[in-house]
């Protein structure tokens, strides 16, 4: 039986809090799970049960600090999305990565990271920030793109990408076309794209009316195969 857990961590003089699940055999490799712009809501706890059944040691941050919108709040949604301190919400990922570091059942010396929508595009930038702390970055439809864009030279982690073929909030051409430069870089970089979805196609509550149950399948597949591979 997964073991899941609300826990409270230090995040450089203050504390950070999330939802933490522990796999059956009670050891297993980290995955940071970063939040769609709705906040730390049931869909994304179920994401880091889904992955401790799988054998990970999960955890969500909660980057709004208690705060989440329903799936009938867009407006709201996107207020908490555009008000997150980004120094904040890279404080408290960075501290989740030392959390699950050093906790007791997690195996390994680096993590793995999965996000969505904001969380996919947050899960990069944690992944070229931290260096070798993390070694595989699961994104699903985000990317940081342009003025938002990190400082890709600390990127080591390997790259899993799944994109939406029609999507308005982040253009797949444009994550493809930083995967080509990122590849040109000798960095191991992949998105798939697929076809006929759109924005949040792997959410299985269906908040934008795009969930895909087939390509949700595979790509959840691919990334359970994906972080096995590289931790």
């Amino acid at each position: 039986m997964t073991v899941v857990e609300t826990v409270e961590f230090a995040a450089n003089g203050t504390t950070a809090g999330g939802y933490l699940a522990l796999p059956d055999g009670g050891r297993g490799p980290g995955v940071v799970v970063l939040q769609e712009w709705w906040g730390l809501v049931p869909q994304i706890r179920g994401v880091c049960d889904r992955l401790a059944g799988e054998g990970f040691v999960a955890l969500a941050p909660d980057l709004y600090h208690g705060e989440f919108a329903e799936h009938t709040e867009m407006d709201r949604a996107g207020e908490l999305m555009t008000s997150l301190p980004p120094d904040r919400a890279a404080r408290d990922m960075s501290a989740a990565i030392d959390f699950l570091l050093a906790h007791e059942a997690t195996t390994g010396d680096a993590v793995g990271v999965t996000g969505f929508c904001m969380g996919g595009m947050l899960a990069l930038l944690i992944a070229a920030q931290e260096g070798d702390r993390v070694a595989a970055a699961a994104p699903f439809y985000g990317a940081p793109l342009g003025d938002g864009a990190p400082d890709w030279s600390g990127l080591t982690a390997a790259v899993e990408g799944h994109l939406a073929a029609n999507d308005d909030f982040f253009p797949p051409e444009a994550i493809t076309a930083l995967g080509d430069d990122l590849r040109g870089a000798g960095r191991d970089v992949v998105f798939h794209v697929y076809e006929g979805t759109g924005h949040g196609f792997a959410n299985e509550e269906n908040p934008l009316g795009t969930w895909d149950e087939a390509a949700a399948a595979t790509a959840w597949g691919r990334t359970v195969e994906f972080l096995r591979s590289h931790l």
